[in-house]
């Protein structure tokens, strides 16, 4: 597989640039500006359609023959678009049919971007079209350094075109109407279909939608989606086989990254956590393992990020000084080989004209970019830690198919957030200071000791099989309530709740009993319990919960629940199962965590004060040590090893204690050793 390390070696730095949103006189001062910050790469071309193509069929190269032969002449290589993210206004006059439709059938005009039809064949051939012309005439520049296919793809269509192709999709998957009738459930509120030309796509519907198709319909647009990449990844590497290619991610609901990342070369995200929220790093790092995870363990790029504030979002804080360079560090530390911007100059105009960028509007004097100068020459200090990986003992679950389901039926908690649920416990996780990868259920968990399950609604039996025989291997299990409920086809596991799981938590759920909003139930540990002493608050959601073969760990105490299990644990073969009946407020999940962790002997990274995040990545002969202050005050670490710090190029000696401003980084090298693990405690002998 191409990788872009190859001809990047290094920690690449830059950002997006649009100079022909800029007179040619500017182009020079860029560059100047772009060698002075230390920039290595830029994303060329993304929004160029209609300057690239004024019209169907005429070509304009001049300008883009121009900006790439200047910036490989001063050293930056260009990661350049296929331009397909904002087709061109002639392309929606001529073919009107290339533009999208909503669900309520009313077809999209032109003047913002995305205004696409995934199945037009128009769309797709003049996409083709243009990416063909791109490559056969810069494939061979020595500028370029990889190519980059659209832009966020997240656009779903319900015109005909689409319509016949979603039928289309489902005859492959299905075979028959018979089958795809009892694989929806159709004989429920007589849906039942007769011919395969009464089955369309989701449209406005009186009342409660048929779930089962809108499931499909989540499947089906990622699929079709991921259908233009991969056509488009065939065509340049036909033309330029030696040249990686990828598009960049976020974290969309429309598109399955996990299937995706498998059809590209790099993966590439664009990260905009918000300032203004105290979460907001912690949510960035869960990204970034999953972006991580994504790739198989390699190296990825961090495609885009904000140098400051952004502008879509109803209140746009800007970021304080320091805090773009730690957030930097932190998609490093996190295994990012790639530290890039949206955007290099600040628009003018335009929808974006108030979003930040490595140059503002005000130029050189600026706070924005002193710092974006100083941060892209420092990276150069470790370079070395471009493609170390990062091992880890824990996974925990996040799934495309299970946020389509779960999010996607009338439930027993309409307002339920999968985002926000697996991020909670992603942070319990962050706050222990342990490594983390980002998993589905269909992959190898046996290189895990601790596996975490946030509400996997929907879950095979092939994913169910597979999580019993995790924990009869000795793993130990964290799975949290409303999870093996339904199967592929969101039709409920029969058995009892939760069907998929029954056996795995020793126990069944009588009742899902949501609770109120605002309302709260105490929790205590269970006496005689490993938890004896836990206190915790639930809310949202309780489970009725009735052990079978597993034991209390902690029961509500109060309410009609009182005295009855929320939380249980239960042995099975080598392994062990926590399952939490409810929602455990912030700092009592991450007391279970830690419980489940000690049990597991996995032990931190590096120990180090509360908002000190620690990572490493490793070579076969050194390890690097990230550690980040995310905190408004000095901290001091005491390390555990001798290293050097590669940013300031200070020796180092175990024991020693290192201090952190706030918002600083250190980033310690020392020589490889085995992960930390702790000695097997005496009460899993």
């Amino acid at each position: 597989m191409n990788t872009f390390g190859r001809r990047l070696p290094g920690v690449v730095y830059g950002g997006d640039y649009n100079p022909e949103q800029w007179p040619r006189e500017v182009w020079q001062e860029d560059v100047r500006l772009m060698r002075a910050a230390g920039v290595r790469l830029v994303s060329l071309g993304v929004f160029s359609w209609s300057v690239l193509e004024p019209a169907d069929g005429r070509f304009d190269f001049a300008w883009l023959d121009e900006i790439m032969d200047l910036l490989w002449a001063n050293g930056i290589h260009v990661n350049l678009a296929t331009p397909n993210a904002a087709p061109p206004p002639w392309l929606a006059t001529d073919f009107p049919e290339t533009l999208s439709v909503d669900r309520q059938g009313v077809r999209h005009g032109i003047g913002s971007r995305g205004h696409l039809c995934p199945s037009s064949p128009v769309y797709r051939d003049r996409s083709r079209r243009i990416a063909t012309a791109l490559a056969e005439r810069y494939g061979q520049h020595p500028g370029l350094a990889m190519w980059h296919i659209g832009n966020e793809y997240h656009s779903d269509c319900f015109c005909e075109l689409c319509d016949d192709r979603f039928r289309t999709w489902l005859r492959q998957r299905y075979d028959t109407l018979d089958e795809l009738n009892h694989r929806w459930g159709t004989a429920f509120w007589s849906q039942r279909y007769s011919d395969w030309s009464q089955v369309h796509l989701p449209k406005p519907v009186r009342g409660w939608v048929n779930p089962s198709r809108e499931l499909d319909f989540s499947r089906f647009t990622s699929d079709l989606l991921l259908e233009l990449v991969t056509q488009e990844r065939d065509l340049l590497h036909g033309i330029t086989p030696d040249v990686p290619a990828t598009t960049n991610f976020f974290q969309c609901r429309l598109t399955d990254s996990h299937r995706w990342a498998k059809e590209l070369d790099v993966v590439a995200f664009d990260c905009y956590p918000d300032p203004g929220k105290p979460d907001a790093m912690a949510v960035a790092a869960f990204q970034y393992d999953l972006m991580r995870s994504l790739g198989g363990g390699r190296p990825w790029m961090l495609m885009e990020q904000a140098a400051g504030a952004v502008s879509q979002w109803k209140n746009n804080q800007v970021k304080q000084t320091g805090r773009m360079r730690l957030g930097s560090y932190q998609a490093v530390a996190h295994g990012s080989d790639a530290v890039m911007f949206f955007q290099w100059r600040a628009s003018r105009q335009g929808q974006e004209k108030f979003h930040s960028a490595m140059l503002p509007h005000g130029g050189e004097n600026t706070r924005t970019w002193q710092e974006v100068k100083a941060l892209g020459n420092e990276l150069r200090t470790v370079d070395e830690v471009a493609t170390a990986r990062t091992a880890a003992q824990v996974a925990i679950v996040w799934d495309w198919q299970n946020w389509w389901a779960v999010e996607g039926c009338a439930h027993p908690d309409n307002a339920f957030d999968y985002r926000d649920t697996v991020a909670r416990h992603h942070r319990a996780l962050w706050n222990s200071q342990v490594a983390v990868d980002v998993v589905t259920l269909d992959g190898d968990l046996s290189p895990y000791r601790v596996l975490v399950i946030p509400n996997q609604y929907l879950m095979t039996s092939q994913q169910s099989a597979a999580v019993r025989k995790f924990v009869a291997d000795g793993g130990h299990l964290v799975v949290s309530c409303f999870s093996g409920i339904v199967d592929e086809d969101d039709r409920i596991v029969e058995g009892g709740y939760p069907g998929a799981l029954r056996e795995v938590i020793g126990a069944h759920v009588q009742e899902f009993s949501p609770l109120p909003d605002g309302a709260t139930v105490p929790v205590q540990g269970a006496g005689h319990s490993a938890l004896d002493g836990f206190s915790a608050t639930a809310s949202r959601w309780q489970d009725d919960l009735v052990t079978e073969t597993a034991r209390p760990l902690a029961t509500y105490r109060g309410g009609h629940l009182a005295d009855r299990p929320a939380v249980v644990e239960h042995d099975l073969g080598l392994g062990r199962a926590v399952y939490i009946g409810t929602r455990l407020d912030d700092d009592a999940l991450e007391e279970l965590v830690r419980h489940v962790l000690d049990r597991a002997d996995v032990l931190p990274v590096h120990e180090a004060p509360r908002g000190v995040e620690v990572t490493e990545r490793r070579t076969e002969t050194s390890t690097y040590l990230f550690l980040l202050n995310h905190r408004q005050d000095e901290v001091a670490v005491t390390l555990d090893r001798s290293g050097t710090d590669l940013i300031t190029g200070r020796q180092l000696e175990a024991g020693e204690t290192l201090f952190l401003d706030a918002a600083d980084v250190a980033v310690v090298r020392s020589t490889s050793a085995a992960p930390r693990q702790a000695e097997p405690s005496s009460s899993d002998s």
